[in-house]
């Protein structure tokens, strides 16, 4: 699994950079970050060490559901699902839906920080 990149840097940055890259002003290069943070308050929210020790379950045990990522984790399943999301939101984390069941997916593990 390859590290994610994420970046750091203001909203009205983040929103300027967006639109360039929507006018055709500026096309991002290889290994630019991905996934924006506005804060490392906000970046260290969403990676903190419990939700990094959760990637690393999801990535070694693979669990079929959330139901069986609670039970190994130990944690509600409601704020698992809440935490997952997030994650999800920030593409971190994937949530394939089978039928009735949510699976995780951890999209990386390891992560580099660029702070703009």
């Amino acid at each position: 699994m390859r590290p994610i990149v994420i970046g750091i840097m203001p909203q009205e940055r983040i929103r300027e950079r967006m639109l360039a890259i929507a006018r055709g002003d500026y096309k991002p290069k290889a290994g630019e970050p991905k996934i924006w943070f506005t804060s490392m308050k906000s970046l260290a929210e969403v990676l903190s060490d419990d939700n990094r020790a959760l990637l690393r379950v999801i990535a070694e045990a693979q669990p079929e559901s959330i139901s069986a990522l609670a039970q190994a984790t130990g944690r509600k399943p409601g704020n698992l699902s809440r935490t997952l999301k997030t994650m999800s939101n920030y593409g971190i984390v994937a949530l394939e839906r089978k039928r009735n069941l949510v699976r995780p997916v951890a999209k990386a593990t390891e992560f580099r920080i660029v702070a703009a």
